[in-house]
């Protein structure tokens, strides 16, 4: 068996376990079962023998313990469609990280910047859904005082594996959770100077570019970084349903100022920029990146490619809507890889949107934000059989950066 192909898009950030509180159960209150059982057991250990290989998850309406994070959930799907894809991230020596092992080993999921900590537990958080399937996170379980695994990245050693991960990467991805905790965000900080680094490298080298093929001057260019805002204010110790403060706005602003493509839910969009429309957010951001803007079961609206415009969504029976945009992310970063495309000058961005909505319908069909990922050929058979599903390309007039704010200020 030849080497395995080198990963297409390096995942950053959290791998953690999503305890599903039963179909209407309330969140508990602040202080109300987050530690850890006696012993030093966390609550979430029980039970998470079989969820690596999937066999315990359980049917709707019911509670249970679900692998998660957002960067591992778009790593699982990425490899599920084909793509190859890494993770890079830190989890506790315990049986969540062992789960979260034959997972990746399971999915084909590159690890080679996967840290261990024997001090600091894996991380669960508390989730309540609905009638219909609508999340809503609270607190955590299991902190034994030091904090969490994922918040104690180490920038050195993730520098180290990152390197030769990002010469044949061609996506970076990351949300803003863990850039709440300084170690982390210090961590993601080194990753992100190494690709501007690159990039200025290529930038010097582009005026000899005549004495190098096409092929062989795109394959030095430096990874895109995608990310999804995905706002969770307990992670910046905040209560459940708090927007983010100015002052959290301006600490996220210089992640969003890199970006060359953008996903952020419709509030995510008013908060930090004041304005829903996809364009407009583009523009206020130096990197003029790709912007999705997703509104649960409403149109995805859209700036690709230097086009915008909105995509309905697919008639669906939704059964748990966890993961659901990650897994429209991993579908549009897997297009983007398929056609080698830059984000700003993609041909057809409606195909690609498509294709991602497909994959986000499709894991809103099953329980949890992996098991349901779904491979190609079944997002492929799924198009197949919706051709009424309709995009609508927006003509308008470019939208300067003074009718888009920050929002943090």
């Amino acid at each position: 068996m030849g080497n395995p192909a080198p990963p297409q898009v390096l995942c950053f950030g959290e791998a953690l376990v999503d305890r599903l509180l039963p179909v209407g159960e309330p969140l508990p209150a602040p202080g109300c079962g987050g530690g850890p059982e006696p012993g030093g057991r966390t609550q979430a250990a029980e039970g998470l023998a079989d969820i690596a290989g999937e066999a315990s998850l359980l049917g709707p309406g019911d509670g249970g313990d679900r692998l998660g994070g957002a960067p591992a959930n778009v790593a699982c799907a990425l490899t599920r469609l084909g793509t190859p894809a890494a993770f890079l991230g830190r989890l506790g020596s315990d049986a969540i990280g062992e789960a979260f092992e034959l997972l990746f080993a399971e999915r084909s999921v590159e690890t080679s910047g996967l840290q261990w900590d024997a001090e600091r537990p894996s991380r669960v958080v508390l989730v309540r859904r609905d009638a219909y399937g609508e999340r809503s996170f609270g607190g955590f379980l299991g902190d034994r005082g030091a904090g969490f695994a994922d918040q104690a990245l180490d920038a050195e050693v993730l520098q180290q594996a990152a390197a030769p991960l990002l010469v044949r990467a061609r996506w970076l991805l990351c949300g803003s959770l863990l850039w709440a905790s300084p170690p982390a965000a210090s961590a993601l900080e080194g990753v992100l100077a190494m690709v501007e680094a690159a990039g200025r490298r290529a930038d010097a080298g582009a005026t000899d570019a005549r004495q190098s093929s096409a092929q062989e001057s795109s394959s030095r260019r430096p990874p895109f970084l995608a990310v999804d805002v995905n706002w969770r204010p307990t992670f910046w110790g905040l209560p459940a349903g708090t927007a983010p403060p100015a002052a959290v706005q301006e600490r996220i602003r210089p992640l969003l100022e890199r970006a060359a493509l953008l996903k952020c839910a419709t509030e995510e969009a008013l908060w930090f920029f004041a304005s829903d429309n996809p364009s407009a957010i583009s523009s206020a951001l130096p990197g003029r990146p790709a912007v999705c803007v997703t509104d649960g079961p409403a149109p995805v609206r859209w700036f690709l490619g230097g086009r915008s415009g909105q995509l309905a969504p697919f008639a669906i029976d939704a059964v748990d809507t966890t993961g659901a945009g990650d897994a429209f992310m991993a579908g549009l970063l897997h297009g983007l890889c398929q056609a080698e495309a830059d984000p700003h000058t993609v041909v057809e961005p409606e195909a690609l949107l498509r294709f991602a909505a497909a994959c986000g319908s499709l894991v809103c069909c099953g329980a949890g934000a992996i098991d349901p990922q779904p491979r190609a050929a079944e997002v492929e058979r799924f198009l197949a059989t919706r051709g009424g599903v309709s995009t609508t390309v927006e003509h308008h007039p470019a939208v300067g950066p003074e009718a888009c704010s920050s929002g943090a200020g």
